[in-house]
């Protein structure tokens, strides 16, 4: 049953008290792959459509435990794979700047659901992106913690070493204080400074995408140009390669008819995959995480767009290019924050992304609200509802 306009909540939750502390009457919608006690753990999978959590993942502990009130479970794409959530068992979820559009993935419930204000904020996680790339295409805030940042207890995995759990909202302030509750900060000094990839990796952009990067380029000032030692695409298919190699382990024994033919379909590169190329692809990964890590310590943050697309509508086919600057905080393990930068001639938001040192995310906040303060940038889509009762 469609619980909203954009099809973002799969399952509300009953009504609860809640404790008093830092997130008193903060509401908060939790992506379907993150465990909530008595409602249903689907990860967007009619393979655990009838599953029912028994306890609440940490992070939604510590929500409780902050005085947030769960609100529900969003939608999401199946198994978290994939960037634009048309979920073949519970449906596609709107964008709620344009019907019709992705509000991207995987995490696009959690997206939809914070623009269109039916909740505060919301959980999602990121594996390539799944955080950011909602955060752009739905013009809000997003941040990924370092995966070793945030607790996995009660996440379905979708490939342990690149999944962080991580929250969307409509301000920086909120964004911190969601963050600050589920993960660890840290408040280690960054290096003076800030860099891009020359030339952004020759990764094609959207000139809606080109002048919101260029706006927050100008707006930090003197910024370096680097380059890394492996082209975004290919960094982006390793990366796809060993989330894959691992979920056809997870789901060796599911029933077939359980997943999707398109879930199938990408399951199968994993296996498809010959020991030589996967050695080269655990190679490319390896360096590049030296390369990022690296820059993030020489310059502090590494600016980027967040998407090199706004969003597109459900019936075209998805960009290939939709991870080729955000799988870089998921290969480098290190935390990246998304930004609103502004918007595309027909409405459409985009958005930039810094990515930082673990131990600082402190600093990395600080950076992001000067930049965010620069751009002005966040605007609530025409098409937003009050929130649902």
């Amino acid at each position: 049953m469609t619980l909203d306009p954009y099809n973002a909540f799969v399952e509300h939750a009953p009504d609860a008290p809640t404790s008093s502390g830092s997130l008193t009457s903060i509401t908060i919608g939790v992506k379907a792959n993150i465990a909530v006690a008595g409602l249903h753990w689907t990860a967007g999978m009619a393979l655990f459509r009838d599953r029912i959590a028994s306890e609440d993942a940490e992070v939604v502990a510590r929500l409780r435990a902050a005085g947030a009130s769960i609100t529900g479970i969003l939608n999401m794409e199946e198994a978290a794979l994939g960037a634009k959530t048309d979920n073949p068992w519970f449906g596609a979820t709107h964008n709620p700047h344009r019907m019709g559009h992705t509000p991207g993935g995987s995490s696009g419930g959690s997206g939809a659901a914070v623009a269109a204000k039916l909740c505060d904020a919301a959980l999602g996680t990121d594996t390539m992106g799944s955080i950011r790339i909602p955060a752009a295409y739905c013009g809000i805030y997003g941040f990924k913690p370092g995966p070793e940042r945030v607790s996995q207890h009660g996440l379905e995995l979708a490939e342990p070493g690149f999944d962080a759990i991580g929250p969307l909202a409509r301000s920086l302030d909120l964004l911190e204080k969601v963050a600050r509750v589920i993960s660890e900060f840290g408040e280690a000094p960054a290096a003076l400074g800030c860099a891009t990839l020359a030339d952004l990796g020759a990764v094609e952009c959207e000139p809606a995408v080109l002048e919101g990067f260029g706006a927050a380029r100008s707006a930090i000032g003197e910024i370096a140009h680097v380059t890394l030692p492996h082209p975004l695409s290919r960094v982006r298919y390793a990366g796809f390669i060993r989330t894959v190699r691992f979920m056809a382990t997870h789901f060796a024994d599911a029933d077939p008819a359980l997943l999707s033919d398109h879930l199938r379909r990408l399951i199968a590169y994993g296996p498809r995959r010959a020991e030589a190329d996967w050695a080269e692809d655990q190679r490319v990964l390896a360096e590049t995480a030296d390369a990022v890590r690296a820059i993030v310590a020489d310059h502090g943050t590494l600016l980027l767009p967040t998407a090199p697309q706004t969003a597109f509508a459900h019936c075209t086919t998805a960009p290939a290019n939709q991870a080729d600057f955000t799988c870089l905080a998921n290969v480098a393990g290190l935390p990246a924050l998304a930004l609103p930068a502004g918007f595309s001639a027909d409405g459409l938001p985009v958005g930039v992304q810094l990515i930082g040192a673990t131990g600082s995310e402190v600093a990395l906040f600080a950076r992001a609200r000067a930049l965010d303060a620069a751009l002005a940038a966040y605007r609530p889509p025409t098409l937003a509802k009050e929130p649902v009762p």
